[in-house]
Order: C-alpha cells, then sequence, then structure tokens
C-alpha cells in the first residue's frame, strides 16, 4: 500500500498535539490484512487515555483530509510509548539523567549483559551509569541493545 510520507503525517499530527500539551515522538505505518496508523505521544509527567482520546479526536478528520493512504481504509491508533520504551532519542536520554535506568548489552561486560543504575551522563556516543555507591560504568552505545527506564515493581 502506498502511503504519504510519515514526516507530512507527523507534521499534521504535530500541529494538533502542541496545543493540547502533547508531543508526538513518532509515527508508524503497518501494512498487512489490517493497516495501522500509529501515533506515539508523550507529555511530562505521563500519558492518560483522556490524552490518547483528546489527540485521536483531533487528527481525524484533519487525516481523513489529508488522505495518507490515497483512498484505502486504514486504523487509527493514538498510544503512549510505553514505560519500558527503549530510548532512542537525545531527549530520552537527557530527560533521564539522575534516574534509574535499565541497559542491556550485545556482550558481556565484567560478566554480565544486564546492568541497572543511575543515568548520570550521555553525550551522543557513551553512556555513563553509576551501579552502586563506589562504581560507575561507561557504555559505548553502539554496544548497547536497549536503554529504558527501570520500572520498579
Amino acid at each position: 500500500m502506498k502511503t504519504k510520507p510519515i514526516e507530512e503525517i507527523q507534521a499534521l499530527c504535530d500541529k494538533y498535539a502542541a496545543p493540547i500539551g502533547l508531543t508526538v515522538d513518532s509515527v508508524e505505518f503497518k501494512q498487512g490484512k489490517n493497516p495501522a496508523l500509529t501515533v506515539f505521544i508523550d507529555k511530562d509527567g505521563g500519558v492518560t487515555l483522556d490524552d490518547c482520546e483528546k489527540l485521536h479526536n483531533a487528527i481525524f478528520d484533519p487525516l481523513d483530509e489529508l488522505d495518507p493512504t490515497y483512498g484505502l481504509p486504514y486504523t487509527l491508533n493514538v498510544s503512549s510509548l510505553g514505560a519500558d520504551r527503549p530510548f532512542k532519542k537525545e531527549r530520552d536520554f537527557l530527560s533521564h539523567i539522575g534516574k534509574k535506568v535499565e541497559v542491556r548489552l550485545y556482550a558481556s561486560v565484567k560478566g554480565k549483559k544486564f546492568y541497572e543504575g543511575e543515568l548520570l551522563s550521555y553525550d551522543g556516543e557513551h553512556i555513563v551509569i553509576k551501579v552502586d555507591d563506589n562504581n560507575t560504568l561507561s557504555f559505548d552505545l553502539k554496544s548497547v541493545v536497549k536503554v529504558s527506564e527501570y520500572i520498579d515493581f
């Protein structure tokens, strides 16, 4: 299925998200038997179901006018990124400086492929985490599978 460029769709969504205090993190289009356009949103303090509904209602008609699938049917979804989402963008890392994170590695470092600790720094190529009172570790982002917020159950 041919679709309009994701950047064009995201720009339209951004226009409606900002006035209601939301940030569009990304837009994905999944093709197949049940095509779906999913708009992933974020906001300080976390996204609620009401936030998803507000943006869905705000963009439904404008997206219909944009016609991102050139007349073919699709399902529109608006979703939070999820609590365990991987950090992908600089703002994900910077907003978690001083907070506890989980780091999964491709290869073992000091016998482990998984670490938890306080994110101390991020420079675009490396992260440094404090794993305990006496130890910090630095990881090259090329060696990292996933960095995400630590969730305490």
